[in-house]
């Protein structure tokens, strides 16, 4: 019954994909589109979003209490890089798919579908929760996994200079987004009506405009393109079974040994999150590496594809967590 009805509250999510998909192949949308729609979902719409539902739903005691949750994560991703290391040695994987196999393994498209999906599963009273996510898996992309990326390039000399730190990666809108409204709460700085009013319908619009980008992203890979060679499969069991399984065991493992006790919601839209396709920009870090772009771009199709079946068999998983 848990299964059936996770199944349909998903269905919106998929109708909205399938329509972007299908506008984008009767050519309502020129190649330009898409770019366009990722930049105003992450440098207007989403910030916007997130500093509206910040203020709404977080209070100065919440926001300490929910600090602490930033615990699991943060571990998850340590504990996940780790096997994703291990899993590389073991499985002999070339150069070039090093760094984006392990990043496939560890980091979500907490934006582009993380955000969509979790809203459309548990409302905006889970944005806070969300945020805890994706704070940890935007330093762990930014910080660490385009390192991996980069020094993975086959064509690079050994001794040749590494990537540096970008501080603007590190950084992004969303994240500022985030930080601007913790300034605003922490403070309790007013903010007018019609600024709110105006920052809320702006921000209504990143869930729309995120599942019409994941159909023309999916239309743009080409769905014949689909491979699932052994690196792909391996990843993909990282992606969607390893990053959740960790997230579990150690909430578990917090609960019972320390008595650390987090909010169903909270663990909820952590582990989902946890499990959602790989990072959208795999292809683009590839490419600026000399990496295997055709396989950057068939985990993000693949994955991508198969969340949908796997959103409804997590969703009846974690009702008994």
């Amino acid at each position: 019954m848990v299964f059936f009805q996770s199944i349909q509250s998903v269905i919106s999510i998929i109708l909205m994909i399938a329509l972007g998909y299908i506008l984008k192949r009767q050519g309502w949308f020129d190649d330009n589109f898409g770019k366009n729609i990722s930049s105003l979902i992450t440098k207007i719409a989403l910030p916007a979003s997130i500093f509206v539902s910040v203020l709404k739903y977080l209070t100065k005691d919440s926001l300490v209490s929910l600090s602490g949750s930033l615990l699991f994560p943060v571990l998850g991703v340590i504990i996940g890089y780790l096997i994703a290391y291990l899993l590389v040695k073991v499985m002999k994987i070339r150069p070039g798919r090093r760094g984006i196999f392990m990043n496939g393994v560890v980091n979500a498209n907490t934006i582009f579908i993380g955000l969509p999906l979790n809203i459309a599963l548990f409302g905006d009273k889970a944005l806070p929760y969300f945020l805890v996510y994706y704070v940890t898996n935007t330093i762990s992309t930014w910080a660490f996994g385009v390192f991996l990326i980069s020094n993975d390039d086959p064509t690079k000399e050994k001794g040749s200079q590494k990537a540096k730190l970008n501080w603007k990666k590190l950084l992004p809108p969303p994240l500022l987004g985030f930080i601007v409204a913790l300034i605003f709460l922490i403070f309790s700085i007013p903010v007018p009506s019609f600024i709110n009013a105006t920052l809320g319908y702006v921000g209504g619009i990143v869930t729309p405009l995120s599942l019409l980008y994941i159909g023309i992203v999916l239309y743009d890979a080409g769905l014949k393109s689909i491979r699932f060679d052994r690196d792909t499969v391996v990843a993909l069991i990282g992606r969607f079974v390893l990053s959740p399984v960790i997230l579990i065991g150690l909430i578990s493992l917090g609960s019972s040994m320390f008595d650390i006790h987090l909010a169903s919601l909270l663990k909820q839209t952590l582990i989902v999150q946890s499990a959602t396709p790989m990072l959208a920009v795999l292809p683009i870090l590839a490419a600026d590496a000399h990496g295997d772009v055709k396989y950057a771009t068939n985990l993000v199709t693949t994955s991508t594809i198969l969340f949908v079946v796997v959103v409804p068999v997590l969703m009846a998983i974690i009702q008994y967590i």
